[in-house]
Protein backbone atom coordinates (compact mmCIF):
# COMPACT_ATOMS: atom_id res chain seq x y z
CA UNK A 1 0.00 0.00 0.00
CA UNK A 2 1.32 3.41 -0.90
CA UNK A 3 1.92 6.17 1.64
CA UNK A 4 -1.00 8.13 0.18
CA UNK A 5 -3.38 5.22 0.61
CA UNK A 6 -2.14 4.58 4.13
CA UNK A 7 -2.83 8.25 5.17
CA UNK A 8 -6.25 8.13 3.54
CA UNK A 9 -7.28 5.02 5.46
CA UNK A 10 -6.06 6.51 8.71
CA UNK A 11 -7.94 9.75 7.94
CA UNK A 12 -11.26 7.94 7.39
CA UNK A 13 -11.01 5.30 10.01
CA UNK A 14 -13.64 7.11 12.30
CA UNK A 15 -11.23 7.70 15.21
CA UNK A 16 -10.93 11.31 16.45
CA UNK A 17 -7.72 13.01 15.92
CA UNK A 18 -5.59 13.68 18.93
CA UNK A 19 -6.66 16.86 20.84
CA UNK A 20 -10.13 17.08 19.14
CA UNK A 21 -12.05 16.72 22.48
CA UNK A 22 -10.64 19.93 23.99
CA UNK A 23 -12.85 22.45 22.11
CA UNK A 24 -16.02 20.48 22.98
CA UNK A 25 -15.20 20.45 26.72
CA UNK A 26 -14.48 24.16 26.68
CA UNK A 27 -17.79 24.78 24.95
CA UNK A 28 -19.68 22.79 27.62
CA UNK A 29 -17.93 24.69 30.39
CA UNK A 30 -18.88 28.00 28.75
CA UNK A 31 -22.53 26.94 28.56
CA UNK A 32 -22.52 25.89 32.20
CA UNK A 33 -20.86 29.17 33.18
CA UNK A 34 -23.53 31.17 31.37
CA UNK A 35 -26.30 29.17 33.02
CA UNK A 36 -24.79 29.73 36.45
CA UNK A 37 -24.42 33.46 35.74
CA UNK A 38 -28.05 33.67 34.65
CA UNK A 39 -29.15 31.78 37.76
CA UNK A 40 -27.13 34.08 40.02
CA UNK A 41 -28.48 37.18 38.23
CA UNK A 42 -32.02 35.86 38.57
CA UNK A 43 -31.55 35.22 42.30
CA UNK A 44 -30.10 38.68 42.81
CA UNK A 45 -32.98 40.22 40.86
CA UNK A 46 -35.52 38.36 42.98
CA UNK A 47 -33.74 39.48 46.14
CA UNK A 48 -33.80 43.09 44.96
CA UNK A 49 -37.51 42.83 44.15
CA UNK A 50 -38.18 41.22 47.51
CA UNK A 51 -36.32 44.01 49.29
CA UNK A 52 -38.21 46.66 47.32
CA UNK A 53 -41.58 45.07 48.12
CA UNK A 54 -40.56 44.70 51.76
CA UNK A 55 -39.65 48.37 51.94
CA UNK A 56 -42.90 49.27 50.18
CA UNK A 57 -45.12 47.31 52.56
CA UNK A 58 -43.21 48.53 55.61
CA UNK A 59 -43.64 52.09 54.40
CA UNK A 60 -47.36 51.57 53.82
CA UNK A 61 -47.71 50.11 57.31
CA UNK A 62 -45.86 53.04 58.87
CA UNK A 63 -47.94 55.56 56.90
CA UNK A 64 -51.13 53.76 57.95
CA UNK A 65 -50.17 53.73 61.63
CA UNK A 66 -49.04 57.35 61.46
CA UNK A 67 -52.35 58.32 59.81
CA UNK A 68 -54.30 56.51 62.53
CA UNK A 69 -52.31 58.38 65.15
CA UNK A 70 -53.06 61.71 63.50
CA UNK A 71 -56.76 60.85 63.16
CA UNK A 72 -56.88 59.79 66.78
CA UNK A 73 -55.24 62.98 67.96
CA UNK A 74 -57.12 65.23 65.53
CA UNK A 75 -60.13 66.92 67.15
CA UNK A 76 -63.53 65.93 65.83
CA UNK A 77 -65.20 69.26 66.49
CA UNK A 78 -65.53 71.88 63.83
CA UNK A 79 -62.74 74.40 63.84
CA UNK A 80 -64.04 77.69 65.22
CA UNK A 81 -60.90 79.77 64.83
CA UNK A 82 -62.32 81.47 61.76
CA UNK A 83 -65.15 83.21 63.65
CA UNK A 84 -64.78 86.92 64.22
CA UNK A 85 -67.08 89.34 65.97
CA UNK A 86 -70.69 88.88 67.02
CA UNK A 87 -72.41 85.88 65.47
CA UNK A 88 -75.26 83.39 65.77
CA UNK A 89 -74.23 80.03 67.18
CA UNK A 90 -75.77 76.92 65.66
CA UNK A 91 -75.96 73.36 66.99
CA UNK A 92 -77.36 70.55 64.83
CA UNK A 93 -79.75 67.76 65.81
CA UNK A 94 -79.70 65.37 62.85
CA UNK A 95 -81.19 61.92 62.64
CA UNK A 96 -82.45 59.56 65.30
CA UNK A 97 -81.73 60.63 68.87
CA UNK A 98 -79.78 57.86 70.59
CA UNK A 99 -76.81 57.43 72.89
CA UNK A 100 -74.51 56.06 70.18
CA UNK A 101 -75.78 58.26 67.33
CA UNK A 102 -74.60 61.64 66.00
CA UNK A 103 -77.69 63.12 67.69
CA UNK A 104 -76.73 61.91 71.15
CA UNK A 105 -77.29 64.01 74.25
CA UNK A 106 -73.55 64.10 74.91
CA UNK A 107 -72.70 65.66 71.55
CA UNK A 108 -75.63 68.07 71.50
CA UNK A 109 -74.95 69.25 75.04
CA UNK A 110 -71.26 69.73 74.32
CA UNK A 111 -72.09 71.92 71.33
CA UNK A 112 -74.62 73.95 73.30
CA UNK A 113 -72.20 74.55 76.16
CA UNK A 114 -69.51 75.84 73.81
CA UNK A 115 -72.03 78.03 72.01
CA UNK A 116 -73.27 79.67 75.21
CA UNK A 117 -69.76 80.09 76.62
CA UNK A 118 -68.46 82.03 73.60
CA UNK A 119 -68.47 85.77 74.40
CA UNK A 120 -69.28 86.62 70.78
CA UNK A 121 -72.49 84.57 70.71
CA UNK A 122 -75.56 86.77 70.31
CA UNK A 123 -78.06 83.96 70.09
CA UNK A 124 -78.19 80.19 69.68
CA UNK A 125 -80.07 78.15 67.09
CA UNK A 126 -80.82 74.51 67.76
CA UNK A 127 -81.25 73.34 64.16
CA UNK A 128 -83.46 70.24 64.20
CA UNK A 129 -84.05 67.62 61.54
CA UNK A 130 -84.98 64.52 63.51
CA UNK A 131 -87.94 62.13 63.85
CA UNK A 132 -87.23 61.59 67.54
CA UNK A 133 -85.68 58.77 69.50
CA UNK A 134 -84.66 58.02 73.06
CA UNK A 135 -86.74 59.79 75.73
CA UNK A 136 -83.77 59.68 78.07
CA UNK A 137 -81.44 61.43 75.62
CA UNK A 138 -84.10 64.00 74.73
CA UNK A 139 -84.79 64.68 78.40
CA UNK A 140 -81.11 65.24 79.11
CA UNK A 141 -80.88 67.86 76.36
CA UNK A 142 -84.13 69.48 77.54
CA UNK A 143 -82.76 69.86 81.06
CA UNK A 144 -79.42 71.22 79.83
CA UNK A 145 -81.11 73.82 77.63
CA UNK A 146 -83.10 75.14 80.57
CA UNK A 147 -79.95 75.19 82.74
CA UNK A 148 -77.95 77.13 80.14
CA UNK A 149 -80.78 79.59 79.62
CA UNK A 150 -80.76 80.23 83.37
CA UNK A 151 -76.99 80.79 83.40
CA UNK A 152 -77.07 83.04 80.32
CA UNK A 153 -80.39 84.94 80.37
CA UNK A 154 -79.02 87.46 77.86
CA UNK A 155 -78.61 84.75 75.20
CA UNK A 156 -81.83 83.39 73.70
CA UNK A 157 -82.05 79.92 72.23
CA UNK A 158 -84.27 79.31 69.22
CA UNK A 159 -85.22 75.85 68.02
CA UNK A 160 -85.54 75.86 64.23
CA UNK A 161 -87.13 72.80 62.66
CA UNK A 162 -86.31 72.07 59.02
CA UNK A 163 -87.86 68.88 57.54
CA UNK A 164 -89.04 67.28 60.77
CA UNK A 165 -88.92 67.93 64.48
CA UNK A 166 -91.15 65.29 65.97
CA UNK A 167 -91.46 63.32 69.17
CA UNK A 168 -88.15 63.36 71.11
CA UNK A 169 -86.87 66.13 68.83
CA UNK A 170 -89.90 68.26 69.68
CA UNK A 171 -89.31 67.37 73.34
CA UNK A 172 -85.93 69.13 73.03
CA UNK A 173 -87.37 72.04 71.08
CA UNK A 174 -89.99 72.79 73.71
CA UNK A 175 -87.21 73.92 76.07
CA UNK A 176 -86.23 76.78 73.73
CA UNK A 177 -87.26 80.40 74.09
CA UNK A 178 -89.06 80.18 70.75
CA UNK A 179 -89.61 77.57 68.05
CA UNK A 180 -89.57 78.27 64.31
CA UNK A 181 -90.31 75.93 61.42
CA UNK A 182 -91.14 75.94 57.75
CA UNK A 183 -94.82 75.92 56.83
CA UNK A 184 -94.39 72.37 55.48
CA UNK A 185 -92.21 71.06 58.34
CA UNK A 186 -93.53 68.18 60.42
CA UNK A 187 -93.80 68.98 64.13
CA UNK A 188 -95.34 67.52 67.25
CA UNK A 189 -95.97 63.78 67.57
CA UNK A 190 -96.22 64.05 71.34
CA UNK A 191 -96.52 60.39 72.17
CA UNK A 192 -94.63 57.23 73.08
CA UNK A 193 -94.36 53.98 71.16
CA UNK A 194 -93.08 50.52 71.96
CA UNK A 195 -93.10 47.89 69.25
CA UNK A 196 -92.12 44.29 68.78
CA UNK A 197 -93.22 40.97 67.29
CA UNK A 198 -94.85 37.78 68.53
CA UNK A 199 -93.81 34.44 67.05
CA UNK A 200 -95.74 31.97 69.20
CA UNK A 201 -98.19 30.82 66.48
CA UNK A 202 -95.39 30.48 63.95
CA UNK A 203 -93.43 28.35 66.39
CA UNK A 204 -96.46 26.11 66.90
CA UNK A 205 -96.79 25.58 63.15
CA UNK A 206 -93.11 24.74 62.86
CA UNK A 207 -93.18 22.45 65.86
CA UNK A 208 -90.66 24.56 67.78
CA UNK A 209 -90.89 24.75 71.56
CA UNK A 210 -89.51 27.64 73.61
CA UNK A 211 -87.16 26.79 76.47
CA UNK A 212 -86.77 29.82 78.68
CA UNK A 213 -85.41 29.83 82.21
CA UNK A 214 -85.69 32.90 84.43
CA UNK A 215 -85.47 33.96 88.04
CA UNK A 216 -88.28 36.43 88.60
CA UNK A 217 -91.91 36.02 87.60
CA UNK A 218 -91.89 38.73 84.94
CA UNK A 219 -88.25 38.73 83.85
CA UNK A 220 -89.13 37.65 80.31
CA UNK A 221 -92.33 39.65 79.86
CA UNK A 222 -91.06 41.25 76.61
CA UNK A 223 -89.90 37.97 75.10
CA UNK A 224 -91.37 37.73 71.56
CA UNK A 225 -91.33 33.93 71.66
CA UNK A 226 -93.58 33.66 74.73
CA UNK A 227 -97.34 34.31 74.94
CA UNK A 228 -98.41 37.67 76.30
CA UNK A 229 -99.95 37.84 79.76
CA UNK A 230 -102.66 40.45 80.43
CA UNK A 231 -101.09 41.63 83.68
CA UNK A 232 -97.73 42.17 81.96
CA UNK A 233 -99.33 44.11 79.10
CA UNK A 234 -101.02 46.31 81.69
CA UNK A 235 -97.72 46.86 83.51
CA UNK A 236 -95.91 47.84 80.31
CA UNK A 237 -98.73 50.20 79.34
CA UNK A 238 -98.28 51.94 82.68
CA UNK A 239 -94.59 52.44 81.86
CA UNK A 240 -95.52 53.98 78.49
CA UNK A 241 -98.21 56.17 80.05
CA UNK A 242 -95.76 57.46 82.65
CA UNK A 243 -93.22 58.32 79.98
CA UNK A 244 -95.93 60.00 77.91
CA UNK A 245 -96.99 62.12 80.88
CA UNK A 246 -93.38 63.18 81.45
CA UNK A 247 -93.28 64.28 77.80
CA UNK A 248 -96.56 66.22 78.15
CA UNK A 249 -95.39 67.93 81.36
CA UNK A 250 -92.12 68.99 79.72
CA UNK A 251 -93.92 70.46 76.71
CA UNK A 252 -96.42 72.33 78.88
CA UNK A 253 -93.61 73.67 81.06
CA UNK A 254 -91.62 74.82 78.05
CA UNK A 255 -94.46 76.23 75.96
CA UNK A 256 -96.68 77.55 78.73
CA UNK A 257 -99.77 79.53 77.71
CA UNK A 258 -98.79 79.41 74.04
CA UNK A 259 -100.22 75.89 73.71
CA UNK A 260 -103.82 75.52 72.61
CA UNK A 261 -104.53 72.77 75.11
CA UNK A 262 -108.24 72.80 74.36
CA UNK A 263 -107.44 70.57 71.36
CA UNK A 264 -107.84 67.03 72.67
CA UNK A 265 -105.61 65.69 69.85
CA UNK A 266 -102.61 67.82 70.81
CA UNK A 267 -100.94 65.10 72.90
CA UNK A 268 -102.29 62.13 70.97
CA UNK A 269 -99.11 61.45 69.02
CA UNK A 270 -100.35 63.11 65.84
CA UNK A 271 -97.91 65.06 63.71
CA UNK A 272 -98.71 68.50 62.27
CA UNK A 273 -97.34 70.77 59.57
CA UNK A 274 -95.55 73.93 60.59
CA UNK A 275 -98.55 75.97 59.47
CA UNK A 276 -100.92 73.87 61.60
CA UNK A 277 -98.46 73.84 64.49
CA UNK A 278 -98.39 77.64 64.52
CA UNK A 279 -102.16 77.73 65.10
CA UNK A 280 -101.88 75.11 67.85
CA UNK A 281 -99.11 76.96 69.66
CA UNK A 282 -96.57 74.25 68.98
CA UNK A 283 -94.29 76.79 67.27
CA UNK A 284 -93.94 80.57 67.40
CA UNK A 285 -93.22 81.48 63.80
CA UNK A 286 -92.38 80.39 60.28
CA UNK A 287 -88.80 80.78 59.14
CA UNK A 288 -85.43 79.20 58.35
CA UNK A 289 -82.23 79.25 60.41
CA UNK A 290 -80.93 82.06 58.19
CA UNK A 291 -84.11 84.06 58.80
CA UNK A 292 -83.83 83.65 62.56
CA UNK A 293 -80.15 84.62 62.57
CA UNK A 294 -80.66 87.65 60.34
CA UNK A 295 -84.04 89.02 61.44
CA UNK A 296 -84.59 87.70 64.97
CA UNK A 297 -81.15 87.44 66.57
CA UNK A 298 -79.78 90.24 64.37
CA UNK A 299 -76.47 88.46 63.80
CA UNK A 300 -76.50 87.02 60.29
CA UNK A 301 -73.10 85.31 60.54
CA UNK A 302 -73.68 81.72 61.65
CA UNK A 303 -70.98 79.63 63.33
CA UNK A 304 -71.68 75.92 63.78
CA UNK A 305 -70.71 74.56 67.20
CA UNK A 306 -71.95 71.02 66.61
CA UNK A 307 -69.76 68.40 68.20
CA UNK A 308 -68.99 65.94 65.40
CA UNK A 309 -67.47 62.46 65.78
CA UNK A 310 -63.70 62.45 65.55
CA UNK A 311 -62.06 61.38 62.32
CA UNK A 312 -60.86 58.25 64.08
CA UNK A 313 -64.41 57.41 65.17
CA UNK A 314 -65.69 57.95 61.66
CA UNK A 315 -62.96 55.71 60.26
CA UNK A 316 -63.67 53.01 62.83
CA UNK A 317 -67.38 53.17 62.11
CA UNK A 318 -66.73 52.94 58.39
CA UNK A 319 -64.81 49.72 58.89
CA UNK A 320 -67.66 48.29 60.92
CA UNK A 321 -66.03 48.21 64.33
CA UNK A 322 -69.31 49.20 65.97
CA UNK A 323 -71.40 46.62 64.10
CA UNK A 324 -71.10 43.96 66.77
CA UNK A 325 -72.19 46.29 69.56
CA UNK A 326 -75.11 47.68 67.60
CA UNK A 327 -76.27 44.20 66.61
CA UNK A 328 -76.04 42.93 70.18
CA UNK A 329 -77.94 45.94 71.50
CA UNK A 330 -80.65 45.36 68.92
CA UNK A 331 -81.05 41.74 69.94
CA UNK A 332 -80.81 42.17 73.69
CA UNK A 333 -82.85 45.30 74.24
CA UNK A 334 -86.47 46.16 73.60
CA UNK A 335 -86.38 49.81 72.64
CA UNK A 336 -89.22 52.26 73.21
CA UNK A 337 -88.86 55.71 71.72
CA UNK A 338 -90.62 59.01 71.63
CA UNK A 339 -92.04 58.74 68.14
Amino acid sequence: MSDWESKSVEGWSGKPAEGAAAPSAEKDLAVERRLIEKLVDSMQSEQRKSRRWGIFFKSITLIYLFSLLILWRWPGDNALSAKTGPHTAEVDVKGVIAADAPASAKRIIKGLQRAFDDPNTRGVILKINSPGGSPVQAGMVYDEIRRLRGLHPEIHLYAVITDIGASGAYYMASAADDIYADKASLVGSIGVISSGFGFTQLMDKLGVSRRLYTAGAHKAFLDPFSPQKPEEVKLWQQVLDTTHQQFIDAVKKGRGDRLKTDNDQLFSGLVWTGQQGLKLGLIDGLGSPEFVARDVIKAKDIVNYSSEPSAFDRLARRFGVSFGTAFADHLLQTRFDLQ
